[in-house]
């Protein structure tokens, strides 16, 4: 196997300079450039990236943290991500945080270990307090996707929670419900409270008192919103819609309904946030708000390759907006 010394050999050329070309730092001339490439070529000599990484303190390559690697929502988010870097000629390393603050610290240190120029964090777990102090120890620039931070300093793009909750709430609230039940994403996280307290003042608004009875807890998934439906149904408290933060849930919920003998949407109105694929093959089809998850994404990255890169950026992107996309599951209220 060829080493870089057979290269310098070859190329009449010191070290450094076969480095500099490997690296594309320093001034070389084209010539001597084209020379040592043709070496490199003759030899078939593989750059060992780990001793390039250590020697330059980069890996050429940014790093994802995901919370989670299951569902259409993170898989856009890891299309998109990978994309972007190899756009940028970069290499994106990814790895799952597993929704656990330790997990994912871990996570961030092993990535700064692999000498990434920046990195990419999807969480749910770690505080405002845990992400300025991870940012203040880390000596490369720290993206936060999909959360609102006090911290300015911190980069950061996100969906305006509550306004996207709101365009849920206010759509059933404009096809004349009143009484709307909720399934909540978890409740210790941002996006869970910011959600359920939009919910609440959209209800507040229309001079609707909420009522806690009929709110339930899920955590993402069709079989915790079958659950949290199958609580709310036990109350036994009349309800003629239903929001879920999610539209795994609102599946989930529309199968406890359907065994409960509610038709959807001429007994109770049915409607999510993300408009996932799953949305428009489920029977009725699910309306749910749209969420711009690529333009998020794109957005984290480019943020993300120009601070690597040395470059200034925007500070305090808004909140990314969403949509209603209506379907089957939803109809007008006639009682």
């Amino acid at each position: 196997m060829a080493t870089i010394n057979d290269v310098c050999k070859l190329a009449g050329v010191s070290k450094a300079t076969v480095s500099r070309v490997m690296n594309g730092t320093g001034q070389v001339k084209e010539s001597t450039a084209k020379v040592v490439l043709q070496a490199m070529a003759q030899l078939n000599f593989k750059p060992n990236r780990l001793a390039q990484a250590l020697a330059n303190n980069s890996a050429n390559s940014i790093g994802l943290i995901l919370s989670d690697f299951s569902g259409d929502y993170f898989g856009t988010i890891l299309k998109r991500a990978a994309k972007s870097a190899e756009a940028a000629g970069k290499q994106l390393i990814v790895t799952d945080g597993h929704d656990d603050h330790l997990r994912e610290i871990e996570a961030i240190d092993s990535l700064v270990e692999h000498c990434c120029d920046a990195i990419v964090l999807y969480s749910r777990s770690l505080s405002q307090q845990d992400l300025s102090e991870i940012k203040a120890r880390i000596n490369i620039p720290l993206v936060i996707i999909n959360r609102q931070l006090e911290d300015k300093s911190i980069d950061a793009v996100y969906f305006d929670q509550q306004s996207i909750a709101q365009l849920a709430v206010n759509q059933l609230l404009d096809f004349n419900h009143r009484d709307i039940a909720y399934i909540t994403s978890p409740l210790n996280a941002s996006t869970g409270q910011l959600r359920l307290k939009a919910y609440k003042e959209a209800l507040i608004a229309r001079n609707i008192v909420p009522n806690d009875a009929l709110i339930a807890e899920g955590e993402h998934t069709m079989e915790s919103g079958y659950k949290a439906c199958q609580k709310i149904l036990a109350t036994g408290l009349p309800f003629t819609a239903l929001f879920a933060s999610n539209d795994e849930m609102a599946i989930g919920a529309m199968k406890a309904l359907t065994e409960a003998g509610k038709s959807i949407p001429n007994d109770i109105s049915i409607i999510a946030i993300d408009n996932s694929p799953l949305a428009q093959f489920v029977m009725p089809a699910l309306s749910s708000v749209e969420l711009p998850i690529k333009a998020l994404t794109d957005t984290a990255m480019k943020i993300a390759l120009d601070l690597a890169a040395g470059k200034e950026v925007q500070q305090g992107v808004p909140g990314f907006q969403g949509k209603v996309v209506l379907r089957d599951s939803t109809a007008k209220y006639l009682g």
